[in-house]
């Protein structure tokens, strides 16, 4: 028969059950912290909900958070469900114009502030007449505090019940093809997702006392939803603790001692780079091929890295080279790479202890149905299948196939014993004036393994051949203006070139490297807040200097 039990259902179950166990861990600030467990958790949870219940507004009706991760997120999320409410996360990064967007787009009623480092800017998206609370984290405010409706509410006593059917998140896409699209997930969808996610997790940790994670990715990004807090929901035992900031990160993760451990890309290269700073890829490369070395090396720079008690870790959102997945294995780490959309919950394809490899993303995870179409777009359906978009009845129509698998955008091919590999997505194809199409994605994958950088992006439309954009990684932009440095630079990207384009058809191949000496960051909006490229804004903003860079007939620039 199958499990009734929605999300609500498994947190009453904790509430009762586990009412002392430690379940949320949030840094205050000074290397203090501050810890909940999970009666402390729903009895603030039930007086927001309390709070909430008494502004009477309609069923389902949208209250959202801005807010970086924190547990009065976890709690906020609770007390609007328990109130009859759907959650509208926003990106902590976003600006003025998309808060104000997402905001009017979901017709949001209330508004939950917390920890944030760009208020005074986004501050100006928040109309005058929209209800708002703040975190106790969050930036100084003229809103009622959480503290103060806690303190004077009591809690909603019932344990209230929401049907599978009902609108349980409308989360926002991160925007790097266009507007961002309002993706609505049901209580039913929610829940199925996040019990086979528990499931995997359990299938490869084991049934440990005590599954630690730190909570840092976005928990506006469905990876993070899904993967910590939903799935923290319906597990019990999952400790979960926040990261106080990017210059406590390193004490923070080793506060927890993460069992597991998700992140994207971006991250994993980012702690790569942090270890070649204090030990050159070479002199590194050479210790881990003698087999006595290996393993105490191994061990070393992940106890540097906090991960030494890591259990499972994973990378999605984006693709990841495949040598930086087996870079991380080599020490010890085994590292896996999974495959999922905001659409699909995060609850599509993952590596199987004997259905990996690096460069594939794994096979279907339990329940979920693959199949790629004639023009090779990967087709989907999964038990986290969304409902629909918000709004944009005509969207629905044009992603879903008529027996309901869900176009992904994403190009793929799938290996004999069906591990699946990305090749890229359809609308990022692109043309060159000779006529045929570049997928840029697999490229870009073979450049982000070089050490220098951080970042690239392969583009070209209607040139005579391909070119790639690169950012060097954070450690060595500071030297960006030495000249003796950019001649070393400038050898290795011609070096690299080479040995890419030795790689690719001759449509493929790449004219020249453009070292980018401003970064790509949110901030300047070139990366989403997940830190995927915006392909279009950086196409954009280097349009009229790319004919220059070509008439300059030279295979490594600087712009």
């Amino acid at each position: 028969m199958a499990n009734s039990k929605l999300m609500l259902d498994y947190v009453y179950e904790h509430e009762a059950s586990l009412a002392d166990r430690v379940y949320l861990t949030q840094p205050v600030g000074a290397g203090q912290v501050v810890h909940y467990t999970w009666a402390q958790t729903m009895d603030q949870a039930r007086r927001m909900a309390t709070h909430l219940k008494a502004q009477g507004f309609e069923p389902g009706a949208r209250i959202a958070i801005l807010s970086k991760n924190c547990a009065h997120f976890f709690m906020a999320e609770l007390a609007i469900w328990m109130a009859g409410y759907t959650t509208v996360a926003i990106f902590p990064t976003e600006t003025a114009e998309t808060v104000r967007f997402v905001l009017e787009h979901s017709g949001a009623s209330l508004l939950f502030i917390g920890k944030l480092d760009i208020w005074p800017q986004q501050e100006k998206a928040v109309a005058a007449k929209l209800p708002c609370i703040a975190f106790p984290l969050a930036p100084p405010t003229r809103y009622d505090t959480w503290d103060a409706i806690a303190a004077a509410s009591a809690p909603l006593s019932k344990r209230v019940s929401r049907a599978a059917s009902d609108i349980a998140i409308l989360m926002y896409t991160s925007g790097s093809t266009g507007t961002p699209k309002g993706v609505m997930h049901s209580f039913g969808h929610v829940t199925r997702a996040a019990e086979n996610i528990c499931r995997d997790i359990r299938s490869r940790i084991g049934d440990i006392e005590d599954n630690r994670i730190l909570s840092y990715l976005p928990l506006a990004h469905v990876f993070e939803r899904s993967w910590v807090e939903c799935e923290s929901m319906v597990d019990g035992k999952t400790h979960v603790f926040f990261a106080d900031s990017l210059d406590t990160f390193l004490l923070d993760i080793n506060r927890a001692r993460p069992t597991t451990f998700i992140s994207v890309p971006r991250l994993w290269l980012k702690f790569q780079h942090g270890v070649f700073s204090k030990m050159a890829p070479e002199k590194l490369d050479l210790l881990l091929r003698i087999p006595l070395v290996r393993k105490l090396i191994g061990r070393k720079i992940l106890k540097g890295l906090g991960l030494d008690q890591v259990l499972l870790a994973g990378s999605g959102s984006a693709p990841i080279p495949a040598e930086l997945i087996a870079w991380y294995r080599r020490l010890g780490l085994n590292l896996i790479e999974g495959y999922a959309m905001t659409e699909d919950f995060a609850y599509s394809h993952n590596s199987a202890p004997n259905h990996q490899a690096p460069g594939y993303v794994g096979v279907p995870l339990p329940g979920v149905m693959v199949r790629i179409s004639d023009e090779g777009e990967i087709l989907i359906k999964s038990p986290g299948q969304m409902v629909g978009y918000y709004k944009r009845p005509d969207l629905d129509a044009e992603v879903f196939t008529a027996d309901g698998y869900f176009r992904t955008g994403d190009r793929g091919e799938r290996s004999a014993d069906g591990l699946l590999k990305i090749t890229g997505r359809v609308k990022e194809l692109f043309k060159t004036s000779k006529g045929k199409y570049v997928a840029p994605t697999p490229i870009e994958n073979m450049l982000n393994a070089h050490p220098l950088l951080e970042t690239s992006m392969v583009s070209g439309v209607g040139q005579p051949a391909a070119y790639a954009m690169v950012v060097l990684n954070e450690e060595v932009r500071p030297q960006q203006a030495d000249p003796a440095f950019r001649a070393g630079v400038e050898l290795q990207m011609a070096q690299l070139l080479r040995d890419v384009n030795a790689q690719l058809a001759d449509y493929e191949k790449l004219q020249m490297i453009v070292i980018s000496v401003e970064p790509w960051t949110i901030e300047n909006g070139s990366l989403t807040p997940t830190l995927k490229i915006r392909r279009n804004r950086i196409e954009t903003n280097v349009a009229g200097r790319v004919e220059a860079w070509y008439a300059s007939k030279s295979n490594v620039v600087w712009a």
